[in-house]
C-alpha cells in the first residue's frame, strides 16, 4: 500500500510540474523583472515557479482530497435531506455565511446591483431551506482590528525580537500552506496570528450564535460561499476543529461557482426569486446596507492597517494612499515619510510569481516591508479560481472587471465604527484583550505543517 501511495504522490508530482509549466508558459507575458534584480535572478538556474493556486490536484494529499471531496454540493444536500425526514433529533439549523467577495459575482451574472444581488441570493438559498444567511464583513472587522493591534504590538518589540517584522497577513489560505509547507520557519514566524475572516466567522456562528439560539454547535450546519478553492483546505485545519464537541467552524465551503451552478440545476430564474434581506448576527430585522472594507477587491488588510499604525505609532493621520507599482499591478508598495524619513513602508504582493519575488529579497535580507499584505491568487480575492476562472481554465477578465467595479460602489466603513463589534467585543469576547479573545480571534502557524517535501527537480 505504501509503494501505492508513493507512485500516486509521485505522479501528482509530475502532473503538478507540467500543469505549472503550462501555466507559465501561457502567462509568460504578466510579469518581468527589471534593473538589477532582474539581470540577478536570470543569471540563476531556471526554475518552475508556482503561478497556480496551491489548492490544484497536483498537490493535494490523499488526505486532502477526501476532505474536499466531503465539502461538496451533495454534502449540503444530505443535511438538507436530515432536515425533511421524521426523526427530529437529526435536524439540523442551516447557517450561511457569504463572504463580501463572493458577491460582486452573484451581481454580474444576475444583472443586478450588488445589494439586491445579495438579496435574490439570499432568496435562493432560504428556498433550499437554509434558515440564516449572513455576509461575512462583520468578521472581516474582527481579523482587521486584531491584525492592526498585532502589528503595533510588533513593530513596538522589534528592536529584540527578530522574528517581530516584518508581518505577514494571514487571511490566505493558499499563502499560510505555501508558507507553512514549503518556506517553513524563515516565514511562519511572521505570519499576523488573527484569524481570517472566515474562521472568525466559523467561531461567531459556532460559538456565539449557537447560545443565542440555545443550540450545540453539533445542531448546527454552518457552510460559508467563498470565491477561492483554498477555502475549503482552510476549513478543515485542525486547530478549527473542537474534539470535544466533535464540531468544526466551518462544516463546508462552496465556491460561488458551485452555488451558482446549484442554480441552474435547480433550473431557478432571478426573477422567480424572492428578495430577502440577509440576517444581521445580533437579529436586527431591518434590510441593513451592504458595506466593504477598504481595499480593492479584497479586505484592505495593508490600507486599515497602515493608517492606524500611521496614528498610533506617529501621531499622523493618514487620509489617501498612494501606492507605487513596482514589477506590475500586483506588486505595489505604500510608504509613510516625515521630513524626509520613511517612517513606514508597506507591499501588496498578490500571486505566486510576485512571492516568489518577495521570499527571494528575504532571503538576501534585502525586504525593508514592515507588513506585506500577501494573497496567492493575481488581483486578489475577486479573482478566486472559484468563480473568475472561465471554462478553458483561464481568468475571465472581463467578469473580474464587472466584479470589480461592482465591488468598490459599495461604500466604505471602518471597523472601528461599527457598533456590533464593539457589543461583541463585551458580550461575546469578554473585551478586546482577554483570554477569550485571544483564543477565538487568533490561531498558530508551523513550519513542515502536514509537509510533504517538493521533488528535487521542482523549485517552489
Amino acid at each position: 500500500m505504501a509503494e501505492v501511495n508513493v507512485a500516486r504522490r509521485k505522479e501528482k508530482c509530475e502532473n503538478c510540474t507540467k500543469q505549472c509549466n503550462k501555466r507559465q508558459a501561457e502567462n509568460g507575458t504578466n510579469s518581468h523583472p527589471s534593473s538589477r534584480e532582474a539581470n540577478e535572478e536570470a543569471a540563476e538556474p531556471p526554475q518552475l515557479l508556482l503561478s497556480a493556486c496551491l489548492s490544484c490536484e497536483g498537490c493535494l494529499t490523499d488526505e486532502e482530497t477526501l476532505s474536499i471531496s466531503q465539502q461538496s454540493l451533495d454534502d449540503l444536500h444530505r443535511a438538507l435531506a436530515l432536515n425533511k425526514k421524521c426523526d427530529v433529533s437529526k435536524h439540523k439549523v442551516l447557517v450561511a455565511s457569504v463572504c463580501p467577495q463572493s458577491l460582486p459575482f452573484f451581481a454580474v451574472k444576475f444583472g443586478l446591483d450588488i445589494s439586491e444581488a445579495a438579496r435574490k441570493l439570499c432568496g435562493f438559498l432560504k428556498s433550499l431551506g437554509v434558515q440564516y444567511v449572513f455576509d461575512t464583513t462583520l468578521a472581516a472587522g474582527f481579523s482587521i482590528l486584531e491584525s492592526q493591534r498585532e502589528f503595533v504590538q510588533r513593530y513596538r518589540r522589534r528592536s529584540h525580537d527578530s522574528h517581530a517584522l516584518p508581518m505577514f497577513t494571514s487571511s490566505c489560505p493558499g499563502w499560510i500552506r505555501y508558507a507553512e509547507r514549503v518556506l517553513g520557519s524563515l516565514v511562519t514566524p511572521h505570519i499576523c496570528t488573527a484569524r481570517s475572516p472566515q474562521q472568525v466567522m466559523g467561531c461567531l456562528i459556532k460559538d456565539y450564535f449557537c447560545k443565542q439560539q440555545k443550540l450545540s454547535p453539533g445542531q448546527l450546519y454552518h457552510f460559508v460561499v467563498a470565491p477561492c478553492f483554498d477555502k475549503k483546505l482552510e476549513a478543515v485545519r485542525e486547530e478549527f476543529y473542537n474534539s470535544v464537541l466533535e464540531s468544526r467552524d466551518v462544516d463546508c465551503v462552496l465556491t460561488s461557482g458551485q452555488v451558482f451552478g446549484l442554480m441552474a440545476q435547480e433550473k431557478v430564474s432571478v426573477e422567480e426569486l424572492d428578495s430577502i434581506p440577509l440576517d444581521h448576527i445580533l437579529g436586527e430585522s431591518a434590510d441593513t446596507e451592504l458595506l466593504r472594507h477598504e481595499g480593492c477587491g479584497s479586505e484592505g488588510f495593508l490600507e486599515h492597517v497602515f493608517k492606524h499604525a500611521a496614528k498610533e505609532l506617529f501621531g499622523l493621520d493618514v487620509h489617501k494612499i498612494t501606492y507605487k507599482t513596482l514589477r506590475n499591478r500586483d506588486f505595489q508598495e505604500v510608504s509613510l515619510e516625515r521630513d524626509g524619513e520613511t517612517l513606514l513602508q508597506f507591499a501588496a504582493v498578490y500571486g505566486f510569481r510576485n512571492i516568489q519575488t518577495l521570499v527571494h529579497r528575504m532571503k538576501k535580507g534585502r525586504l525593508p516591508y514592515q507588513l506585506v499584505e500577501v494573497l496567492s491568487c493575481p488581483g486578489g480575492c475577486l479573482s478566486g479560481r472559484g468563480q473568475a476562472e472561465s471554462d478553458e481554465g483561464r481568468v475571465d477578465k472581463p467578469l473580474v472587471q464587472h466584479m470589480e467595479e461592482a465591488y468598490t460602489s459599495l461604500p466604505v466603513h471602518l471597523p472601528e465604527l461599527n457598533p456590533t463589534i464593539h457589543t461583541l467585543y463585551q458580550d461575546w469576547l469578554q473585551g478586546q484583550d482577554s483570554p477569550q479573545s485571544n483564543a477565538l480571534l487568533h490561531t498558530g502557524y508551523r513550519p513542515g505543517n502536514h509537509a510533504h517535501p517538493p521533488p528535487p527537480h521542482m523549485q517552489w
